[in-house]
């Protein structure tokens, strides 16, 4: 039985663990995945944010008359966007894989794992113990059952992030189960490159999780562009003799509808993959949803055992996890001075149309806490460069404690939203109260972070 040093699970943000400074220990590097390198590379952030760009620029003729500018009829070549995208992407994903295989001192293992006993791991037919395990093992797309999912017909027609990037062609109609984050990215690349957009939605709006003014506002938007049906309940998917796939839903009255379509998407969140590993055998114990516990420092309850990113996280977001392995290594490296994570103030993103941006609580989220607030909604249409975008729809909307002056939720709906965001979250990362924020710096006039500038001028403090 050999024994390790260390034994990494999980090619993504665990691998980057791994660096010179663990040169004279023997470590294994452990992921069953098709693509080495984890899901931001191979079919997560990356790989939809190269979607999204192609995607924005089919989608300018939509906003350009409003200037006076006419821009002719867009089309898309999907097998070039696509090519270029995985064209590099693939390369990055077999090169590192190769390079990891040159190192001296680390044995990487492209295979299925699952613990057997305390410390001691099962990869194939092989078992090994280590000293010290980082699990970082990542997520999966969460497939629900379905009824006719079990139709090999239909199962080829049904796909997940995992997958639908990796098309043959564009196909001509698309249905989206599921109304998150993944739902509404998809809905805006599809739609925008050209393919019949439906998406069936439980709940009464899109993004639901944003605050309450983000969504309603997301949700009204988007369905201008794409066919958003809410309060949809999923009930079966089957082949029709033309080809196609019908989607079955019923609405809280009980009407029936058939969506018909050429692929469907499953959109339905991710199910961290600690239940693949056998985690009992080796005493790691699980939250409720299968997430495993760790404390401030990423450890879990076993001695020398740690977890890091979406197999562990809340937040499934690469730069929590990119954060988490900064964490980890330092622990390792220096187990008499652990440094702890810091999760106050995670920021996230949906690169849709419109784009969102939120970092800090809802306003919901601060009347269920019982906190004293005060908000300040500022209009993109109201700063110099709104007027000339001729902007009537996005906006910053902030929510701040009037006894210290300081940020508790920052939530942006609109363009550029995403970079808009960074010096809100400087701000509560910083400690920065908001008169020093607003006016402790030069804003530039008349550029778009205007709008910031002057949201946070509106809280009344």
């Amino acid at each position: 039985m050999r024994h390790f040093d260390l034994c990494v699970i999980g090619s993504g943000s665990g691998n980057s663990i791994i660096d010179s400074q663990f040169d004279d220990l023997e470590v294994a590097l452990v992921d069953k995945g098709e693509h080495f390198g984890g899901t931001c590379l191979n079919a997560g952030c990356i790989p939809t944010k190269m979607y999204v760009y192609p995607a924005e620029l089919a989608s300018v003729g939509e906003r350009s008359e409003r200037v006076g500018v006419t821009i002719g009829q867009v089309s898309s070549d999907w097998t070039a966007i696509r090519d270029r995208i995985f064209g590099r992407i693939d390369p990055i994903s077999e090169g590192g894989e190769e390079w990891r295989r040159s190192n001296a001192n680390v044995t990487l293992y492209r295979q299925a794992a699952a613990f057997t006993g305390p410390k001691q791991l099962l990869i194939g037919d092989e078992t090994i113990t280590a000293e010290k395990f980082v699990i970082a093992a990542g997520s999966r797309p969460r497939i629900p059952e379905c009824p006719g999912l079990d139709d090999p017909r239909v199962a080829e027609r049904v796909h997940t992030s995992d997958d639908i990037m990796r098309l043959e062609k564009l196909p001509a109609s698309l249905v989206i189960i599921g109304g998150g984050f993944v739902a509404a990215e998809f809905a805006h690349i599809f739609s925008a490159l050209g393919t019949q957009v439906t998406v069936l939605q439980r709940s009464e709006v899109m993004l639901r999780k944003e605050d309450a003014d983000i969504a309603a506002a997301f949700t009204e938007q988007l369905a201008k562009r794409v066919n958003v049906r809410l309060r949809q309940e999923v009930i079966g998917v089957e082949m029709t003799d033309r080809d196609s796939v019908i989607v079955e839903s019923v609405d809280p009255n009980g009407i029936h509808y058939d969506f018909e379509c050429e692929r469907v998407l499953m959109a339905f969140g991710r199910i961290p993959n600690g239940d693949l590993l056998n985690l009992d055998a080796t005493g790691v114990q699980t939250h409720p949803d299968g997430r495993i516990k760790v404390d401030e420092y990423q450890q879990t309850n076993v001695k020398g055992i740690f977890a890091l990113g979406d197999v562990s996280s809340a937040a499934q977001l690469k730069h929590v996890a990119n954060h988490e392995a900064r964490v980890v290594q330092h622990n390792l490296l220096h187990p008499r001075r652990m440094i702890a994570a810091d999760h106050r103030f995670i920021p996230h993103a949906v690169f849709s149309d419109p784009q969102v941006a939120s970092v800090g609580i809802t306003e919901a989220e601060a009347q269920r806490r019982g906190r004293r607030y005060v908000t300040a909604r500022q209009d993109y249409g109201s700063v110099a460069y709104g007027w000339a975008m001729e902007d009537t729809e996005h906006f910053v909307k902030l929510i701040a404690d009037p006894k210290t002056k300081r940020l508790l939720g920052a939530h942006i709906l609109g363009p550029e939203a995403t970079t808009l965001i960074q010096p809100l979250i400087q701000a509560m990362s910083f400690d920065l109260d908001v008169p020093s924020m607003a006016r402790g710096q030069y804003w530039i006039h008349p550029a778009l972070t205007e709008v910031v500038e002057n949201a946070l001028l509106a809280l009344e403090l």
